[in-house]
């Protein structure tokens, strides 16, 4: 299934993108309503903590005869789209170069030696929609770059998770573009922290994809465009700590707890690293697409020039 996170008047709502329809939307609490059905998740992160019983809960009241007709039924065209964890539990958990080819781009760039993949973590308030838009603050940063991502959503808790278990503590999957200030990254003797952490710099989305439908996290192709260009287009395969790895490695002697968010690393064609350098700037739109998963699409605004001061 494909969950997603949708405006509702003052409010968000958990909708299911339909089966066989994907320009549909069940909104899930119009459908409860109609169909007299016991109480249902408010939003993504409750049907995460309900386990695997909700989930086939859910499954079932959205694949009712109720559920193809009447109010519940929504263009997926006409519904402004939330991040589907807003916030998700605790920091984004982020992986540093952990692709061998951008972790060598980055190294030519900066005139380093090539470093192993590094842990840092992104602060909630980053979270933004698939489809907003992304304020740059001149007074703050003139270096912004993209990074597209596979999102990993953790389903089911658990310290010191051994590889050949870890794909079962996996919920879903989302895009995630791990949008960055290079200049405050590499600043005060390096603040990765604080670089990734700009406040709406994260889109993520569109929905996140149900862990059954995407049985092979290792070969999914990612792609970033700008203005219409290709940036990056890799694949999952090219990881160097694959999915199930990574879970080994952020688990070992520390908890994951159900509904946090991973965002996996990115492959190569950053910005930073081209020559010369390229940044992003104020009207430039980005699409952040992985396979079998969604896209993003994001507009780069001045800062303060659509209600943010």
């Amino acid at each position: 299934m494909k969950l997603v996170m949708f405006r509702h008047g003052d409010g968000r709502r958990l909708g299911v993108v339909r089966e066989g329809a994907p320009d549909e939307v069940v909104d899930v609490a119009e459908l409860a309503g109609s169909s007299g059905s016991e109480s249902v998740p408010r939003d993504i992160l409750a049907v995460v903590d309900s386990g695997a019983q909700g989930l086939d809960r859910l499954r079932e009241l959205v694949s009712s005869a109720a559920a193809t007709q009447g109010s519940a039924v929504r263009r997926l065209a006409d519904l402004a789209v939330l991040p589907p964890l807003d916030p998700p539990r605790g920091n984004v958990l982020a992986i540093g170069r952990n692709y061998q080819k951008h972790a060598e781009e980055g190294a030519r760039a900066l005139d380093e030696k090539v470093g192993p993949p590094t842990i840092f973590t992104k602060a909630i308030t980053t979270i933004s929609g698939p489809y907003d838009d992304i304020p740059i603050d001149s007074a703050v940063s003139v270096n912004i770059d993209w990074e597209v991502e596979l999102g990993v959503v953790v389903g089911q808790a658990g310290r010191s998770i051994k590889r050949q278990d870890a794909l079962d503590h996996v919920f879903g999957y989302t895009v995630v573009n791990d949008v960055t200030a290079r200049d405050m990254q590499r600043g005060w003797g390096g603040q990765w922290f604080k670089g990734k952490s700009l406040d709406a710099s994260c889109p993520s989305g569109p929905w996140v994809v149900t862990a059954d439908e995407v049985p092979d996290p290792t070969s999914l192709q990612l792609r970033l465009l700008v203005n219409g260009e290709v940036k990056q287009d890799a694949n999952t395969r090219d990881m160097i700590y694959p999915v199930d790895s990574l879970i080994e490695w952020l688990s070992m002697g520390m908890t994951l707890l159900p509904g946090m968010l991973i965002a996996t690393g990115t492959p190569e064609g950053v910005g930073f690293a081209r020559t010369p350098p390229e940044y992003l700037r104020p009207g430039d739109i980005m699409e952040t697409e992985v396979q079998g998963v969604g896209t993003l699409r994001n507009r780069m605004i001045a800062f303060g020039s659509n209600g943010t001061d």
